[in-house]
């Protein structure tokens, strides 16, 4: 096994480590008891993760002689649900497993989501790590400790942050990934660069294909993307300020998975954010705070990597402009009503835009809307 890059997310006492690098799922006993000596586990995955990499990582925590309780739910977003939570607190409380105990999750954002969620809940808070599966689990959801599930009301509306003890991104597990789950990790990878790094959204325009080929521009790609969320992460733990920038394309994205039902056949997360970064691009324009060049080139890298880039690439048919803003207006940013938005001046000059006119939104969305 080669040297996991480290990167540490800066939270005082609560300070953790990302490792990143192949064949970690291997040594995760060892890793873990480093930080969390003597302690017993539950692992929370899916059945699709559990065919693959459910082995390797149990054999991994026996090497270190830590024998784990497993529990194992459908694949999908649809698994973000009371129902599931329920299921996974009782299995937890089944292994009469302790406060200092640890809650693994292994899979993508929607296992990582969950799974937190229960361990900062199950005896008001256990030790958390994060084992992602998914590229978009390993540069985004496992980091920072927000978890949650979804409501029939809109995406992520039930949760607490929860931050992890560990989090164990191998990099050797995403050659298992279908193309379209990779793609949809992608962008949340360039979604950094939209942020405020356009060096880096520059370089993954140049070197996107080794990316995708897993040459060594990944593990480097998904290196920056964490540096990039762990320093917004330790000025803005709990979102109070700038943290809710990494929402970049999340407002339009997050609206559209509900508009579909998170029906995973129709649309993925990771695509929803592509749209919607592509649409907050086009919006900038529109407000004339941004070039429409800057929304022609996030558009054409978007398309050259294979994601969707608008509503019309949505298959079905979508609820009309009104009722997506209806979803819009359930954003978790939303505040007493008004409209929050994350904006962009240009590429890498993201900002937050508070009070959006709903007029503006709801005129952006019909000249926008496939019908």
């Amino acid at each position: 096994m080669s040297a996991a890059v480290t990167v540490e997310v800066g939270l005082g006492e609560r300070a953790y480590d990302i490792l990143i690098g192949p064949g970690l799922l291997a040594s995760a006993g060892a890793e873990i008891g480093k930080r969390l000596p003597g302690t017993r586990t539950a692992i929370v995955t899916d059945e699709n993760v559990a065919a693959v990499h459910l082995d390797t990582l149990q054999a991994g925590l026996a090497a270190s002689g830590i024998t784990p309780a497993v529990i194992t739910l459908p694949p999908g977003e649809k698994t973000k649900s009371f129902d599931a939570l329920q299921e996974v607190v009782d299995g937890v409380l089944a292994a009469k497993l302790e406060r200092g105990d640890a809650v693994i999750a292994l899979g993508g954002g929607v296992i990582g989501d969950l799974a937190g969620f229960a361990a900062g809940i199950v005896r008001r808070g256990m030790n958390f790590v994060q084992v992602p599966t998914s590229l978009l689990a390993q540069v985004d959801s496992s980091v920072g400790g927000k978890t949650g599930i979804n409501s029939p009301r809109g995406k992520n509306l039930v949760g607490v942050f929860h931050q992890p003890r560990l989090v164990l991104a191998d990099t050797g597990v995403l050659d298992t990934l279908p193309l379209r789950e990779f793609r949809a990790g992608y962008a949340e990878v360039a979604k950094y660069g939209l942020i405020d790094r356009p060096q880096f959204f520059a370089w993954l325009e140049n070197n996107w294909q080794d990316i995708f080929a897993g040459g060594p521009a990944r593990i480097e790609a998904i290196a920056e993307a964490c540096r990039a969320k762990a320093d917004v992460v330790a000025r803005d733990e709990f979102e109070t300020g700038d943290r809710a920038l990494l929402n970049l394309g999340h407002t339009f994205g997050h609206a559209l998975e509900a508009a579909t039902r998170y029906d995973s056949a129709r649309l993925v997360h990771g695509e929803g954010v592509a749209i919607g970064m592509a649409l907050a691009h086009r919006f900038s324009n529109r407000l004339n705070l941004a070039s429409p060049d800057d929304a022609a080139r996030v558009e054409a890298h978007l398309k050259a990597v294979g994601l969707p880039w608008r509503m019309a690439d949505i298959p079905g048919d979508l609820p009309d402009a009104e009722t997506l803003l209806g979803f819009i207006a359930q954003d978790k940013k939303v505040q007493r009503g008004a409209l929050t938005f994350i904006l962009t001046r240009g590429i890498g000059q993201s900002f937050i835009a508070k009070d959006v006119p709903t007029s503006e939104v709801l005129s952006f969305l019909e000249e926008n809307h496939p019908a």
